[in-house]
């Protein structure tokens, strides 16, 4: 299986600090913090952190907004998944799934002292998130939860089951020609692949900007593609539903009124089973609402954000 690592050379910005992480199978994780303001005000407990979980694919170009903007309230902490961005690939191909995830996670908190956090999810990351509080409940002051299902997502997507009938082909595809498939995969064009999400309306072609996708896009064909198959068959098999009345935690559920890949009524239904929900829908919103309309969703988090992690 092939690595995604960057090179270390690569500077962090400033004020950013870089390290690695050892997951509990020897995976090495990629995790960059950042301080709050000195000078922030408000009542935002000093030792509360937010952590970004990523989407499958993606190594943090969905936080390219609320970054900075909730470090001038909170610390902030991003971490990237087993093979995905500057972590390295799995040191046990087989843990793949949202449980094994949600493991590397509490090793992330871990390395940063166990602080009080609110976990903030995107996509896939709202799965992980999730099981975080579901396991190691310890600590998780609040969860936000961006674009993302309680589980099942390949029974959902564009609202049908369709990657629950393809997938299996492509595994099977995969498992028989590996090599092809990676090479056919690693070849994409990034900008064929922004016009076609444009021309399908997955992106709002009015509100997003093609520099703060084509990084994803990019990203996406250095993800190994069997791996990538088998996280999102992971994803495919995990729920969240079944305890999600048992979260006694405020969650803030943002969703986008037109999002084709995770639509809108699964945040509905998520934030009817939450005790402490509450639900953001965003007006026009796709999959990547948080950069097609980051003044009104960094607003909603900072606010969520700093109730959740007033000190006492």
């Amino acid at each position: 299986m092939s690595s995604s690592v960057r090179p270390p050379s690569v500077a962090p910005p400033a004020g950013e600090v870089h390290e690695r992480v050892t997951a509990e199978d020897g995976t090495r994780l990629f995790v960059r913090t950042k301080s709050r303001d000195e000078d922030a005000t408000g009542s935002v407990d000093r030792a509360a952190r937010a952590i970004f979980c990523d989407g499958i694919l993606c190594d943090g170009f969905i936080w390219k907004y609320l970054w900075d903007d909730l470090a001038s309230v909170v610390d902030v902490a991003h971490w990237h998944y087993r093979g995905h961005g500057r972590s390295s690939a799995p040191a046990d191909p087989s843990r793949v799934d949202i449980p094994a995830h949600a493991r590397d996670l509490r090793s992330v908190r871990r390395h940063l002292g166990d602080p009080p956090c609110v976990i903030i999810g995107h996509s896939m990351g709202t799965q992980v998130a999730l099981e975080e509080a579901h396991m190691f409940a310890n600590n998780v002051r609040g969860l936000v939860l961006i674009c993302g299902s309680y589980g099942k997502v390949t029974q959902s997507f564009r609202g049908l089951p369709i990657l629950e009938v393809v997938l299996p082909k492509l595994m099977d595809i995969v498992e028989k020609q590996p090599e092809l498939v990676r090479a056919v995969w690693s070849r994409i064009p990034p900008e064929m692949a922004l016009k076609m999400a444009l021309v399908s309306r997955d992106v709002d072609p009015d509100k997003v900007r093609a520099e703060d996708m084509l990084p994803y896009l990019k990203h996406m064909t250095h993800v190994d593609f069997p791996m990538f198959l088998k996280m999102l068959r992971g994803a495919g098999d995990h729920s969240a539903e079944s305890y999600l009345p048992d979260l006694d935690i405020p969650v803030l559920v943002i969703a986008g009124e037109r999002d084709t890949f995770t639509p809108a009524w699964l945040s509905e239904h998520m934030v009817k089973l939450l005790p402490k929900g509450e639900l953001l829908m965003v007006p026009g919103g796709t999959h990547v609402a948080p950069i097609e309309q980051p003044g009104l969703v960094g607003e909603k988090i900072r606010a969520f954000v700093e109730k959740a992690c007033a000190g006492g």
